[in-house]
């Protein structure tokens, strides 16, 4: 860069002070890959919306255009990659992502792999380019030597090997906070598709006891609204309430049965 280039600078990341301040932050899901619904939740004023990489249609070239969607909402973008893959890391990382929500983390060293990923080194072996989209093609000074601190890293718990790791978990440096996902949790404790079985919802009260002990927030999604509330009162801070493709099929249902029933 010539002397007389200008600068931007790294704003504070405001998800991830809300989340390791344990503030309530109410979400939504937004699965069908489109720009065009990306701007329409964001409108909508959640704090946060989840761009999904693992059981969506989505890879990098169609998560930027999410992300500008975005760029003006008050809702933080948190991607959620399809697996705890370096690669797949260092690439929405360089695409713009600040906020992560890495899937299917089952012990405290697969924890403190998806942390060094998300880190430059010393603290982690994140690939190094000088400019790319994530520090405004090189025009965010400092980028490389500040930007550790602006990263946000959440991991779910959702299998078993989780739940008995779930101390080790939570006491990794780096580590946010703890997101349940329900479904595979209960698929993992033998009860598919109930996640209200009564061995499931002790597993998720126990997550929350152990986070809360290592001073960790704790997320979960529940597009029910009876156990949204439940789970709110029971100390989970980061939900997210539905999803965009939950939203357009309930409510393309209910106008369907005002005029075909």
């Amino acid at each position: 860069m010539s002397s007389n280039a200008i600068y931007t600078p790294l704003p504070v990341n405001p998800f991830r002070r809300d989340v390791l301040a344990g503030k309530r932050l109410i979400g939504c899901w937004c699965a069908l890959g489109s720009p065009v619904t990306a701007e329409i939740l964001g409108l909508a004023g959640f704090d946060w919306i989840l761009l999904d990489g693992e059981h969506a249609l989505n890879d990098v070239l169609t998560f930027v255009p999410q992300l500008m969607a975005l760029k003006d909402s008050c809702s933080a973008p948190v991607v959620r990659p399809a697996w705890n893959d370096p690669v797949l890391l260092k690439r929405l990382l360089d695409a713009g992502f600040y906020n992560f929500l890495i899937p299917y983390i089952s012990s405290h060293e697969e924890a403190k792999n998806a942390v060094s990923a998300l880190r430059y080194a010393p603290q982690g072996i994140r690939g190094v380019s000088v400019s790319h989209r994530g520090n405004k093609w090189g025009t965010v000074k400092d980028y490389h030597k500040i930007v550790n601190d602006q990263i946000c890293c959440i991991v779910q718990i959702e299998d078993r090997k989780s739940l008995e790791d779930i101390d080790g978990i939570c006491a990794v440096d780096g580590v946010d906070a703890v997101f349940i996902g329900p479904s595979d949790l209960s698929a993992g404790l033998g009860h598919m598709l109930e996640p209200n079985h009564a061995e499931v919802q002790d597993a998720i009260r126990h997550i929350v006891e152990r986070a809360k002990a290592h001073g960790k927030s704790v997320g979960i999604l529940a597009p029910l609204e009876t156990d949204a509330r439940r789970y709110l009162e029971m100390g989970i801070t980061v939900t997210a309430v539905g999803s965009d493709n939950g939203l357009l099929r309930a409510a393309s249902q209910a106008l369907r049965d005002k005029f075909m029933r």
